[in-house]
């Protein structure tokens, strides 16, 4: 019984872990989001090779952008005056491209 008890706490979800998976998933959540991070995982870019690329404004790419580096998902370099954008998190672009795949073979 004890060790049930012990169990049930371990598994309980702090509000920092909470919070952090739920902004994961919105951030995966919206589509404009996964064409910027799949592309990202082919190949670095900056923002303006982003905006051709995905026949995307510069603002909604930047604006995006923002919000994936607030949650550690994309990280930049700094090239001259250029920033060139790279993902930053292994695990959720493999769940990302795992997602892909098995969409794409359903």
């Amino acid at each position: 019984m004890d060790e049930q008890i012990k169990k049930g706490q371990t598994e309980q979800l702090d509000e920092e872990t909470l919070f952090i998976v739920s902004q994961t998933f919105k951030a995966l959540g919206d589509p404009t989001r996964i064409r910027i991070l799949h592309l990202l995982s082919n190949q670095e870019c900056s923002v303006n090779e982003i905006a051709e690329r995905l026949s995307l404004l510069q603002s909604t790419v930047s604006h995006q952008l923002r919000f994936l580096k607030n949650l550690r998902l994309v990280k930049y370099r700094r090239e001259g005056t250029t920033l060139y954008y790279s993902p930053d998190d292994s695990h959720v672009m493999n769940v990302l491209e795992q997602t892909i795949h098995h969409a794409q073979h359903h």
